[in-house]
Parts: structure tokens; sequence; C-alpha cells
């Protein structure tokens, strides 16, 4: 085990410890937890230490895995589509949060127009990858899901979230943002294994 995953894992509890207790002595014991955590954190991210705390304890209710979506877009060459983060982490295919009330499949659909101006639909799942905390990734494991979509209208538009936007031969990509080759390269194994196009389903 690795420190941050000792870490989340402390952060985990700390944080579920005081959302469920309702004995002040133990509320003291998770206070003293969740600082502990936080200033291990601040020490190998380099972020203020009251402002992880801060962050924490902002978190609502039982603590789950953060859920992000992703569409991995071909061309006819096999060519995927990624933007340059605004951020300098790196390309990355379109990609965010998902929603209260929202789908994964939705998700990855309504951030690729807000980030690319492109109309997608998903074609079919990819997979479901596990991004655990780490010093490239900061403090909280993602669930990532993934899905090869297709372009079906839209005009390409920049969002401030990206620096540039074009398909990229996927072994000339030169730097990914955070694991992102990992749900790039699962979907072009998909690409390259599709066969006949199977119909789409409204």
């Amino acid at each position: 085990m690795d420190i941050f995953t000792l870490l989340d894992e402390i952060r985990i509890i700390a944080r579920n410890g005081l959302l469920y207790t309702q004995d002040p002595f133990d509320r003291e014991r998770y206070e003293r937890l969740l600082k502990l955590a936080a200033q291990v954190y601040s020490e190998n991210l380099e972020i203020p230490v009251e402002a992880l705390r801060k962050r924490f304890l902002n978190e609502l209710g039982h603590i789950t895995p953060k859920v992000g979506s992703e569409a991995a877009i071909f061309n006819s060459q096999g060519e995927i589509f990624l933007m340059d983060r605004a951020d300098g982490s790196g390309w990355c295919l379109p990609c965010g949060w998902v929603e209260p009330g929202e789908s994964p499949a939705e998700a990855a659909i309504r951030e690729t127009f807000e980030e690319t101006g492109l109309v997608v639909y998903s074609r079919q799942l990819v997979g479901v990858f596990t991004r655990r905390a780490d010093a490239a990734n900061g403090p909280h494991t993602q669930t990532a899901v993934t899905h090869w979509c297709e372009v079906t209208g839209g005009e390409l538009a920049l969002s401030p979230e990206g620096l540039a936007l074009r398909y990229w031969p996927i072994d000339q990509v030169p730097r990914w943002h955070a694991t992102h080759a990992i749900y790039a390269h699962a979907a072009y194994a998909l690409w390259q294994a599709k066969g006949e196009l199977p119909a789409r389903s409204d």
C-alpha cells in the first residue's frame, strides 16, 4: 500500500465517521484523523493544509469515489480526438464529472459538446476504470466510465478548458493527461476489433 492509498483510506474513515457519529469524543478523534491526513497530503501535494481540510469537510454524505465519464472518438483512420488541457496537464479525452440525475453516457455526451462543440452519441461502453489517489492525480479516488462515441453534428469550438483540439495517432500523443492513455488504448482496441459497425440504438 502506498502513502496515497493509505491517506485516502484515512480520509474516508474520518469523513464518514464525522457524518455518522453522535459521540463528541469520537468526533474529536475523527477530526484529528482528518487533520493528519490533510497535513500529509499537503506535504506531498504542496497544497495548503487548511484548504485541503476544508475541501474534505465540504464533501456531502457518505464518501464514495468520484465518478467521471470520457468520450473516445475516432476518425476513419483510427486517430483519436483529444483536447490539450488549459491547466497544462496534457492531452485528454473529452471528459468531466457525472452530474446528479445524469447517466455516465449522458455526461460524456454533454462534456463533449461543452468542451468541443461536437454532438456525439455513445456507441458502446469501453470500460469502467479506477484511478486511485496519488501525487499526480490528487487526493481522491475516481471511477472513470469511458464510452466509444461517434460524431453526428455540431461545429468544432474550443472551450476555456482547452488550448487545442485535434485528432492524434494514438501512439504519437506527446503527453497524456492523468490516466487517459489507459482509457484511450482500451477504446482503440475496441475500435480495431469492431468489424461491422453495430447499428445505432435510440
